[in-house]
């Protein structure tokens, strides 16, 4: 009776997403990013809402399965963002669980200030140093040519973005890491199924972390994941996440140790309820099983999401060619897959107008745009309007309240992304006709600029 009740109320569902959601969306602004859901995403979130599980259960389990399938990794945990997945990254490498290796305060960890916050704010918030280094323009990424300059003994680890789908110089960021013994976080959030020799992003480093938001490849709503090859680490980012406790079972599961009144933790007792013992100070990062149901049915497409950014991708730069006595498109490093997020565009210091005025071109002829996030982090408001100790390269230590153009003078290249890079859509909704027409628009501008 209840599984004939709840095909009844997907039926019903199903006939509902067909009327209100079947057509074709036509895009009378083409928007930057987005996501592409189907009646069977719709279908996932009912069986999940029926199920009245609140919490993290069976979609999740399978989620979790499925993603780390996906990367080729033996452990993948969901958190409720990928700003959270940065979060618990960093936070685990600062386990006493780690003995020597674990991050203290005020040593240092590598990283840019052209991407997004969430990379840079754990680094902050656990009182570590972030060490500021340029990226390059092309390809957007980090660097690595500058990374050995910028060490000292209290660096630990690099912790650095695939900067939107285009993965950064693996080869010599892994032998610097092996070369010092440095942690390496992949923040893949923007980049995934990008691939380095075969090898997804995320899947490399010690640890790899990835967003579900409705921007991204595959969408939960709100979400994200976490994923290691080390059972350690696998352990702590569990600890972290599920409120700094020391026990390992799943919601609604006692006992999984077989040792819950048999341990002495701390100065407990002996005998205290493992379920109630916690080893990290921690958070509660989950997800409800409504969003791993989302994942779940998502994740069986991520395929052809991948496939199609990579072509509205090539489309893009093979329409947009003509153009670059004023544009810099996008470049990809050896033996990188990208997994485009967006396509980076910037104007050349010589062009006849400027990235403002042509983002207020395309913006008012309906082609969204969007800034390579926070441009320079270090001039923005969260870093002038703060006492927060940080160095940019090889200088010595500095306070981002104080820092003078001088300074940001140190990072040419992030200062040249501020003011002259911008995207433009790659996502799967967006087909052929919004492709001519962002192609067209900005051959429009270009021209209008350039006529004699």
């Amino acid at each position: 009776m209840e599984k004939e009740l709840r095909e009844k109320v997907k039926e019903a569902a199903r006939k509902y997403y067909t009327e209100v959601y079947g057509a074709k969306k036509n895009f009378a602004y083409i928007p930057p990013s987005g996501k592409l859901l189907d009646e069977n995403d719709l279908m996932n979130m009912i069986d999940a809402s029926l199920d009245m599980w609140l919490t993290a259960g069976r979609f999740n389990d399978q989620f979790e399965k499925d993603f780390a399938a996906f990367l080729g990794v033996k452990f993948a945990l969901s958190t409720n963002s990928g700003s959270s997945a940065n979060l618990l990254a960093l936070s685990a490498l600062t386990s006493h669980k780690l003995g020597e290796k674990r991050l203290k305060k005020a040593d240092e960890v590598i990283t840019v200030a052209a991407g997004f916050p969430t990379t840079v704010n754990p680094i902050i918030q656990q009182g570590l140093v972030p060490v500021f280094v340029d990226c390059e323009v092309g390809t957007y990424n980090i660097d690595a040519s500058q990374i050995e300059a910028a060490l000292t003994p209290k660096t630990k680890a690099i912790f650095v973005a695939h900067t939107l789908g285009n993965m950064f110089d693996m080869d010599t960021i892994l032998d610097i890491c092996q070369k010092h013994g440095l942690w390496l976080i992949e923040d893949s959030c923007d980049a995934l199924g990008a691939q380095w020799r075969g090898k997804k992003a995320g899947s490399i480093g010690h640890i790899g972390t990835f967003s579900f938001y409705p921007a991204h490849h595959l969408t939960m709503g709100e979400g994200g994941a976490v994923v290691t090859n080390d059972p350690l680490l696998h352990r702590i980012l569990l600890s972290y996440r599920d409120w700094g406790r020391d026990c390992w079972c799943k919601p609604g599961v006692d006992n999984t140790c077989k040792n819950r009144f048999n341990m002495q933790l701390g100065h407990l007792p002996f005998g205290y309820d493992h379920k109630y013992t916690y080893s990290h100070v921690g958070f509660n990062l989950k997800i409800t099983d409504w969003q791993a149901a989302l994942g779940v049915s998502q994740i069986k497409k991520l395929p052809s999401f991948i496939q199609k950014r990579t072509e509205n991708a090539a489309y893009l730069s093979r329409t947009l060619e003509d153009l670059t006595e004023y544009l810099i498109l996008p470049t990809i490093a050896e033996d990188v897959k990208p997994s485009w997020f967006g396509f980076l565009i910037s104007v050349k210091p010589h062009a006849p107008f400027t990235k403002q005025e042509m983002v207020e071109y395309l913006e008012k002829n309906g082609i969204g745009t969007r800034q390579l996030f926070a441009g320079n982090l270090l001039r923005q408001p969260m870093m002038t309007e703060n006492d927060i100790a940080l160095r940019i390269k090889d200088s010595p230590l500095l306070n981002s309240r104080n820092l003078t153009e001088k300074e940001y003078a140190m990072l040419p290249n992030t200062d040249f992304i501020m003011n002259h890079t911008f995207w433009v859509g790659t996502f799967p909704a967006l087909g052929e006709n919004e492709l001519a027409k962002t192609s067209a628009v900005i051959h429009a501008f270009v021209e209008e600029k350039t006529k004699k």
